[in-house]
This record gives structure tokens, sequence and C-alpha cells, in this order.
């Protein structure tokens, strides 16, 4: 049984994680630094790169379609 492939390439999916890190590590920083609640941002653009990512994962663990069967 093949698995499906996923959303994004390798190089894409290395660049999502990235940008996960990057943003939930930048959130709590910002929230020290700056007195306003900005840093809500930071955690929302973590959250979505997040989805997008458990969405890759999702599509990479589901079944891939065989034309010969």
């Amino acid at each position: 049984m093949h698995q499906g492939s996923g959303i994004l390439s390798t190089r894409q999916r290395r660049l999502a994680w990235l940008g996960f890190l990057l943003a939930a590590l930048q959130a709590p920083v910002s929230a020290w630094l700056v007195s306003d609640e900005s840093w809500l941002f930071s955690v929302c653009v973590a959250l979505m790169v997040a989805t997008v990512i458990i969405a890759d994962d999702a599509a990479r663990r589901r079944p891939a379609d065989t034309a010969g069967d």
C-alpha cells in the first residue's frame, strides 16, 4: 500500500515548520517586550501554519489512489 503525497513539497514543508517555530517563539518575546496585545497576531499566524502542516500530514497518511485497481 502506497502513501499519498501531501499538499506541500519537502522544501515547503521544511519552510512551514521553520515559520511555525519562528512565529511560536516570537509571540512570548513580543508579549514581554510590547505592552499591547499585538503578540496575538503571532499566535494566530502560528496556528494557521500549524493547520497547514496538520492537513499535509493527513494527506500524506491517506493511501494513494491506484489506477490499476
